[in-house]
């Protein structure tokens, strides 16, 4: 059994797209994945099973999600293996920065051409890394808006996303790589 840890998008987001904790653990375990655990109530949710392909968990997994809560709910996997490396590209280019880090979680890995137009969407406050299924953004600590934290733009570029905080990044790995 291979460990996966699977990331929710645009859940828990007004009246209309609540996913509980325990409502996640029960549509993953329906879906027939084991060792299930969720971190925090924005979508981390760790789980087991003998599937390789990413592309077969995910589908599985947001048709389970799709089932139980009546809306889709895009669903982006990393195996702990990859997520470690997310987090350690996160140290390397936060390093000595002191405002906001978000990454965003990529379903697909960006040719060169998305990942062009994406560092472009970076305005002077911003810095934007891209490398594999990840891409970083740092914002200096009072900067609000980015175009780059814009997710129709962000998908539109690079396909279907979430971010995180590098906060909840580095606290998944710890929890379960």
């Amino acid at each position: 059994m291979a460990t996966w840890v699977a990331f929710l998008r645009a859940i828990n987001l007004g009246a209309t797209r609540k996913f509980p904790k325990d409502a996640i653990v029960a549509a993953t375990e329906a879906a027939g994945f084991t060792g299930v655990a969720t971190h925090i109530n924005t979508g981390n949710v760790r789980l087991e099973t003998s599937m390789r392909s990413r592309t077969r968990i995910e589908s599985a997994l947001e048709a389970a999600y799709e089932a139980d809560r009546g809306f889709a709910v895009p669903t982006i996997a990393f195996t702990v293996a990859e997520l470690r490396e997310v987090a350690a590209t996160a140290d390397q280019v936060g390093a000595g920065h002191d405002g906001r880090h978000y990454v965003w979680l990529l379903k697909h890995e960006p040719d060169a051409a998305a990942v062009e137009a994406f560092t472009a969407l970076a305005g002077g406050a911003e810095t934007v890394h891209v490398e594999g299924r990840a891409a970083h953004l740092l914002l200096p600590t009072d900067y609000l808006a980015s175009r780059a934290s814009d997710i129709a733009r962000v998908e539109k570029l690079v396909g279907p996303a979430t971010n995180r905080n590098v906060t909840v990044v580095r606290a998944v790995t710890a929890k379960w790589c």
